[in-house]
């Protein structure tokens, strides 16, 4: 892949880096990056399953960034190896790319239904109610598989006072920068996906699939 990114203006290589510094320190640490007619797209997934029986909902962060009108890519980088070309409005990539499973899965670009609203503040208030009860149910010296576990319990579980989305749409939203003050988000839904749209980003939900067996249909010509 290119060496480099090249971006609007050194202002839209800060907020990149500031959003692939936050992504790096939710999740698991990967951003996608995908350019197209002078925007470029990045995504982050705070939550994520792992495995086919996980039924952990998978949540993204995503954040739109001026850019090179003639910029086209689509790959994933570990956030932490962006830095800023100080030559040019550019973004320096690492020579290798990534393949989390996260990203094989892109939420519809079209359809979108307006679905409701929500208050900033009550993302917020929910996002630090979230952070202190993962912060108690985790015991001294928690392995990484344990951490998983008590963070997918918490922020996977859904809240009413989230129009019943998962409480980690509203980490998300906290930990990525994306509440700045009083706003009234928006909510959007498609086929599998809801999306929250606030003035600094937007937050994506994936619904897990339904669980069971499907019913079981007859098949050929029936005897009657």
């Amino acid at each position: 892949m290119s060496e480099r990114l090249l971006l609007a203006d050194g202002h839209a290589v800060t907020d990149a880096l500031t959003f692939a510094g936050r992504a790096a320190r939710l999740g698991d640490g990967a951003v996608r990056l995908r350019a197209a007619t002078g925007t470029l797209t990045m995504w982050a997934a705070v939550l994520a399953p792992r495995g086919l029986f996980d039924s952990t909902p998978t949540i993204l962060g995503m954040r739109a960034i001026r850019a090179d009108p003639e910029l086209e890519c689509d790959f994933v980088v570990d956030a932490t190896t962006l830095a800023a070309d100080e030559t040019a409005a550019a973004l320096t990539l690492p020579a290798t790319a990534l393949a989390p499973a996260w990203a094989g899965i892109s939420p519809p670009q079209g359809g979108w239904v307006p679905g409701g609203r929500l208050a900033a503040s009550d993302l917020a208030s929910r996002a630090q109610w979230g952070m202190a009860a993962v912060a108690n149910k985790l015991p001294a010296d928690a392995g990484e598989d344990v951490v998983r576990v008590i963070r997918a319990d918490v922020w996977g579980a859904q809240a009413e006072e989230l129009a019943d989305l998962p409480l980690g749409v509203a980490f998300a939203a906290f930990g990525l920068g994306f509440i700045g003050g009083e706003e009234t988000v928006r909510i959007f839904t498609a086929p599998s996906w809801t999306r929250l749209s606030l003035q600094r980003g937007h937050v994506l939900v994936r619904r897990p699939p339904r669980e069971g067996l499907t019913p079981v249909r007859p098949t050929g010509r029936a005897d009657g």
